[in-house]
């Protein structure tokens, strides 16, 4: 088995399987956060309260037709399951909190404003997989090809984003770390 740098993240190949596995992602430290307190509230409160449910359908006696008591048990399978994920997960993942390269350019983690041909400005932020679900309006995965265009670039550069309604030419405007 050997590991081979593919971008942003490493990737570990197996000799004469052909399969590929992902060894670490990047994560913002607050994306880093969010996930870790989901997984610390889902094992401190919500599964106690589950639990606790459970266990007062169960002392009702016969569990064949008590709905409460099938319900809640499969509640605390899904909270189970969300916890082993989220275990996972966050051992999967490296906090990038700044580029240490030079701050003029798009790294992981900017804020960057584009501006499209028909002179709109569009800010994104470049983040991870797990930070664009329920995130706030602007945040792209650092695999999108809008993120994958702009790393790497300077203020003022254009670059070309092939999108479903064909290609769209955007300039950057500006680039923040915050």
């Amino acid at each position: 088995m050997r590991v081979v740098l593919q971008g942003l993240y490493a990737v570990r190949e197996r000799r004469g399987q052909g399969r590929k596995r992902l060894e670490k992602e990047p994560i913002t430290r607050e994306g880093f956060e969010a996930l870790k307190k989901e997984k610390d509230e889902l094992w401190t409160v919500t599964r106690p309260e589950i639990t606790e449910k459970v266990s007062w359908a169960a002392s009702l006696g016969d569990r064949s037709e008590n709905a409460d008591y099938h319900y809640n048990k499969k509640r605390l399978r899904q909270i189970d399951r969300r916890i082993r994920f989220l275990n996972k997960r966050l051992q999967s993942l490296y906090i990038v909190d700044r580029p240490t390269k030079n701050l003029d350019k798009v790294y992981f983690g900017a804020w960057v404003t584009v501006e499209d041909e028909e002179g709109e400005n569009r800010l994104y932020r470049i983040v991870g997989t797990d930070e664009i679900y329920n995130a706030p309006k602007g945040y792209i995965s650092f695999k999108s090809p809008v993120a994958r265009a702009l790393i790497g670039k300077e203020l003022d550069d254009e670059v070309t984003v092939q999108t479903p309604n064909g290609e769209d030419l955007l300039c950057i405007v500006s680039i923040e770390y915050k």
